[in-house]
């Protein structure tokens, strides 16, 4: 680096056309030490031997325009400040801590190397190409190292990337202890982002102990390293990849090197000590420094050419001489430095607004058999960031096959990660139940709930829309139950027609006269509900679909109760219960219990409906591919109020026609009735049990099915025996014929 510094220096002093009657002196000693190398950074910063700190920089005159370093983010970190005093510019090429990003603390402050940053995410970006992602990371006690590590675990926060273990590199490390360890947790890969010195020790140390089978990805301080790779051992510690920047020839460097070997030594102490361009200071041969690790020569180089063209810029040099009559003032230099856009070897030198290098290129490196890095991929961060790696120029160590790097296997598809222990890349694998999907690109922790709308089988990495389903009234089970239905209403129009023909004979007076015109009407008006059991359901259907029903056909249930009555208070109780009888006949009690039970039941569907209506829902529970549209009831403590209401009134039917059941046969109506009530309940009995036993679409059908049985058992129980009387046997629908019925039951009686 001290060379690749020097032959910069000479190369511009000795160009036409930068700077070109301006030749360039330097001061350089090596940062060996923050408190012995103070003494040389004050003196550069100060004017007759004194510094002040104060001074306005305008007026500021320092013997030096630029600083060049220092090479590490340690040393530079402590000696900065004092260039930022007075913006003396500091161009480095080797302090990577994003520390220096920061203008505010270091607004003089810019460099040609890149920052941690860019190398942090290119070892991401390796590490994500080939899926590693349990790693371990060791680092060295500086600047550098811990920002590096900083980095590294900000940048794999959203990864599937795993830092399971990280280790400081010091003189006092036990590395037999801390292979151990990384064995121990099954850590394929480390990291080793510390100075080169420590990284050359946990090589050999990684030789010494026996280290197998391991990735080891190597950061830019010794990526290129020309010893490591010769030593004895190190083709049975793993597969060493490295990073760093690309490393691009300095023509005519090796020529200087070669022939700074004939220049005369240096003679005495002081000039060994001050040593200059014309002084060969070093006791290494020119095969030795050209064998040097490359990664910062092109960095120094752009760094020296960086000053120079901003100082050519303040000469305001051009035509072969540069002005000398301009006071240069080191903030002058830094104002053209932040402008710098100029090329050296084909790569653009620019600095961004942090005063980092504005394009980045770097390469990855193979340790192969032979000992060199061999180069088998390219990055690059301007202007979009591109990542390329040849993997077949890697001989891996794991029977040439990629290691894996990982602390558990990925689990089977539709199975989800759950987190074993502290780190989300150590897991098991759960099944994701029907209902329920993962998503591994979205995350891959967790069984997602379909949406109600869609199914998954077990295993499922996706959901699929379920099917819905609904009896239309295009179905043939519809249009039969409608055609059913129709014709339910018109025989119940023509008996009400032929009841009104023969409304004075007496088989309809003994069916109740005017009140079975409101049984058939009651009928009709129940029917309606058996269309709306088919179509898409609305809340209007849920509603017409209970409510005609529930409500007209309390109506002819209360018919029922007072007709049965009717006929065993004609026959047996006028006689025993005189006053009840008169009260019931001369307040007309039939229509007043009649009303009553229509009145309550069509509050109680009111007030129900009010506060909670039947209403559409998507049945999901039962099918997991399917959606079986239907309604709720509404609410279900009226409705249970309103069954009840019901199921009193057939209690009563009950209890009448037992106490009828010896009656005369025309007028025992309550036989019929009892066999209405015994169909009813029986109809209800079987829809309840293929209620529970099934829940496709087609329970609609057999609802409707049985609201219209309800219908049809009244109308053929009831009726339809009484039809047949009128129309085939009107000898028996005379008054002598029904007189003698009631005579010849008086008889038996009075026996």
């Amino acid at each position: 680096m001290f060379q690749v510094m020097r032959f910069s220096v000479e190369e511009i002093n000795n160009s036409s056309i930068l700077l070109p009657n301006v030749s360039l002196g330097y001061e350089i000693f090596d940062h060996c030490s923050d408190t012995l190398s103070f003494p040389g950074v004050l003196n550069l910063i100060s004017v007759n031997g004194s510094i002040k700190p104060r001074g306005h920089a305008s007026k500021y005159v320092s013997k030096v325009i630029g600083v060049i370093g220092p090479f590490g983010s340690t040393e530079t970190l402590t000696v900065a400040p004092l260039f930022m005093m007075n913006f003396i510019p500091m161009v480095n090429y080797g302090s990577a801590s994003s520390a220096f990003s920061e203008k505010v603390k270091f607004p003089s402050f810019l460099r040609t190397v890149h920052p941690n940053k860019d190398i942090i995410r290119l070892i991401v970006d390796i590490m994500q190409h080939f899926n590693w992602r349990w790693v371990a990371f060791l680092k060295s006690n500086d600047a550098y190292s811990e920002d590096g590590l900083e980095l590294f675990r900000k940048m794999i926060k959203g990864t599937e990337i795993c830092l399971a273990y990280t280790e400081e590199l010091n003189p006092s490390t036990n590395y037999s202890r801390m292979f151990k360890e990384i064995d121990l947790q099954r850590i394929p890969t480390i990291i080793v982002f510390a100075r080169k010195l420590y990284a050359e020790t946990v090589i050999q140390s990684a030789i010494n102990s026996n280290v197998t089978n391991k990735v080891w990805i190597a950061g830019d301080t010794w990526a290129l390293n020309k010893n490591l790779p010769k030593k004895e051992g190190i083709e049975n510690i793993g597969t060493i990849l490295g990073v760093s920047e690309t490393v691009v020839e300095i023509p005519g460097f090796n020529d200087f090197i070669y022939s700074s070997k004939h220049k005369r030594h240096c003679e005495d102490a002081r000039q060994q000590k001050f040593c200059n361009q014309v002084c060969n200071c070093t006791s290494l041969n020119p095969e030795e420094i050209i064998a040097e690790n490359p990664s910062y020569s092109l960095s120094i180089y752009s760094a020296a050419y960086a000053i120079a063209h901003a100082l050519h810029n303040v000469l305001e040099c051009g035509e072969g001489r540069c002005r000398d009559n301009i006071t240069v003032y080191p903030y002058m230099v830094l104002a053209q430095l932040k402008k710098s856009n100029f090329t050296l070897l084909n790569r653009s030198i620019q600095f961004d607004e942090n005063g980092d290098p504005a394009n980045g290129y770097y390469s990855i490196v193979f340790w192969n058999q032979e000992g060199q890095a061999e180069e088998i991929g390219s990055y690059e961060t301007h202007p979009l960031v591109q990542l390329s790696i040849d993997d077949t120029k890697i001989k891996w160590h794991a029977n040439g096959k990629v290691p894996t790097s990982l602390c558990s296997q990925e689990c089977p598809e539709g199975y989800a990660k759950k987190q074993d222990g502290i780190h989300k890349c150590c897991f098991n694998c759960v099944m994701c139940r029907n209902g329920t999907y993962v998503n591994i690109t979205e995350d891959a922790y967790r069984c997602v709930p379909c949406k109600p709308t869609e199914w998954s089988a077990d295993r499922s990495t996706s959901c699929s829309p379920r099917s819905v389903e609904y009896v239309s009234f295009t179905d043939g089970s519809a249009i039969l139950i409608m055609v059913v239905t129709s014709i339910l209403v018109a025989l119940s129009l023509a008996t009400a027609i032929l009841f009104a023909i023969n409304y004075n004979t007496p088989v309809v007076k003994s069916a109740g006269g005017s009140m079975c015109f409101l049984i058939l009407g009651c009928l009709s008006l129940c029917s309606i509900s058996v269309f709306f059991y088919f179509g898409k359901p609305t809340l209007a259907c849920c509603i017409l679909r209970y409510f005609p029903f529930l409500l007209f056909y309390t109506g002819c249930l209360a018919c029922f109760v007072v007709r049965s009555f009717q006929i065993v208070c004609i026959f047996k109780m006028a006689a025993k219960f005189p006053k009840l009888h008169g009260w019931w006949m001369k307040y007309n009690g039939q229509w007043l219990v009649i009303t009553v039970a229509l009145v309550t039941q069509a509050l109680l569907l009111i007030i129900g409906y009010a506060s909670r209506p039947p209403r559409p829902y998507n049945e999901t529970f039962w099918y997991k591919d399917k959606i079986i549209l239907g309604c709720h009831v509404g609410n279900p403590g009226l409705l249970a109020v309103s069954v009840v209401l019901l199921a009193s009134l057939c209690f009563l039917c009950f209890a009448f026609s037992y106490m009828g059941k010896d009656l005369p046969k025309n007028y025992n109506e309550a036989k019929g009735i009892t066999f209405c009530l015994f169909v009813l309940i029986l109809t209800w009995i079987i829809f309840s049990t293929e209620y529970m036993l099934y829940h496709g679409k087609y329970i609609q059908t057999l609802n409707a099915m049985a609201v219209l049985s309800s219908l049809y058992c009244v109308l053929l129980g009831y009726f339809l025996p009484k039809c047949y009387i009128i129309i085939f046997q009107p000898q028996k629908n005379t008054p002598q014929y029904f007189q003698g019925l009631i005579q010849n039951y008086t008889k038996t009686i009075s026996q």
